[in-house]
């Protein structure tokens, strides 16, 4: 039964044959009614796919935008702890440094160094000559 002959029939009559039988109309208006239900139901299917593609394929992007900051967080964290290992290292040398520094600073030694506002002269007294 094409498309055609049920709107046909389903106007009242077909060419040639007259009104159909009551029984015949039911059965047309129910494959009519039935075809534009799987119709329906092909739309719906084809948008509810359309729909769960988008939001897996936004779910994948979110997963890489995800990914690329771990990523960029890793390299940072990475440069930041060679930094702090150069920091470490040259705290270590400057304290080396400071320490050789006060075997030899004269202005430790000095008696004057307790004052607590230092005079031009009193400093000059105790640097070397």
């Amino acid at each position: 039964v094409t498309l055609e002959y049920v709107l046909v029939l389903r106007n009242g009559c077909a060419p040639g044959f007259g009104p159909p039988p009551a029984h015949l109309k039911v059965f047309l208006a129910y494959v009519f009614q039935s075809h534009e239900e799987d119709d329906r139901k092909v739309r719906r299917r084809e948008k509810n796919r359309v729909a769960a593609q988008r939001s897996r394929k936004k779910q994948t992007q979110k997963a890489d935008k995800l990914h690329e900051e771990y990523e960029s967080l890793e390299q940072e964290n990475t440069s930041l702890k060679r930094e702090i290992g150069k920091l470490t290292d040259e705290m270590k040398h400057l304290s080396e440094v400071l320490k050789d520094h006060e075997k030899i600073c004269p202005l430790l030694h000095c008696t004057m160094n307790f004052v607590t506002v230092p005079r031009p002269d009193a400093l000059a007294s105790c640097l070397p000559r």
